[in-house]
Order: structure tokens, then sequence, then C-alpha cells
């Protein structure tokens, strides 16, 4: 039988490890202005922005998946679904948003199978930021 102490110590040690186990972003900054970073979902592709545009400019995921948006330009991006300026295509792909130079954020989860495209909201003629979504 445990001693009262070797108990609490026990229990004291589990928590510790359970609160390091829950914390933290991965140290990924974020902006007040930023959506809340989506996490916990499973990203199926990823996006890579950088000074030439987006790429890939077309993926295709499994409904219920997530696409990650890696901004590796120097200049901040505002990632929108299209249609401009509404945005109300594929709304989960919102979540994306600004992004800083260095940032990374997922979509929400794309459930609906459909072609979702999307742009930079402060470029959105400029064809080099467009791309689209397919889900299946």
């Amino acid at each position: 039988m445990l001693s009262h102490f070797a108990r609490s110590s026990a229990c004291v040690a589990l928590a510790a490890l359970a609160a390091a186990a829950c914390g933290g972003d991965g140290g990924s900054s974020q902006t007040p202005t930023s959506p809340t970073p989506t996490t916990g979902g499973t990203s199926a592709a990823t996006i890579t922005i950088t000074s030439s545009g987006v790429s890939p400019r077309a993926v295709t995921v499994s409904a219920g998946s997530r696409v990650t948006f890696v901004n590796n330009d120097t200049r901040n991006h505002d990632m929108a679904s299209n249609p401009h300026p509404s945005h109300t295509d594929c709304t989960a792909i919102n979540d994306v948003g600004f992004l800083q130079p260095g940032q990374s954020r997922q979509t929400g989860n794309l459930n609906t199978q459909r072609t979702c495209g999307f742009h930079d909201h402060d470029r959105s003629s400029d064809a080099s930021l467009q791309g689209t979504i397919t889900i299946q």
C-alpha cells in the first residue's frame, strides 16, 4: 500500500505529464486579428505560398479532411474561398485567413464533395494566387 505522500506525488506527476501533453500550439505565432488556428484534423494536402504564387494550384482531398496553407513568401497573404469578395463558396477555406510570412494554418473540415476555388483576398485578380481544392 502506498503512503499518502507517495500517492500525492504520483498524482502531481501524472497531472504534470497530462498538462505537458496537451499544451502548446507548436510554437506558431498568431496575430490578434487572425482566426483561431484549426487543430485536431488531418491535413490531406499542403499548399505553399511563395513570391511565384500558390503551389500546387489544385489539390484533391477526401471528404472530412483539411488543407494546410504555408506562407513561404516575404509578404502577408489573406487566403479565402471564392467568390470574391463574399467568400461563401466553401467557407471552411476562410479558416486560413491572414497569414504573415512563415505562418501556416489549416482550413476547417472540408465535408461536402465538390470543387472549391480559393484566392488571396488582397490580390483577388492575381491568377498566381488562385487555385482549387477538389473534395471527393
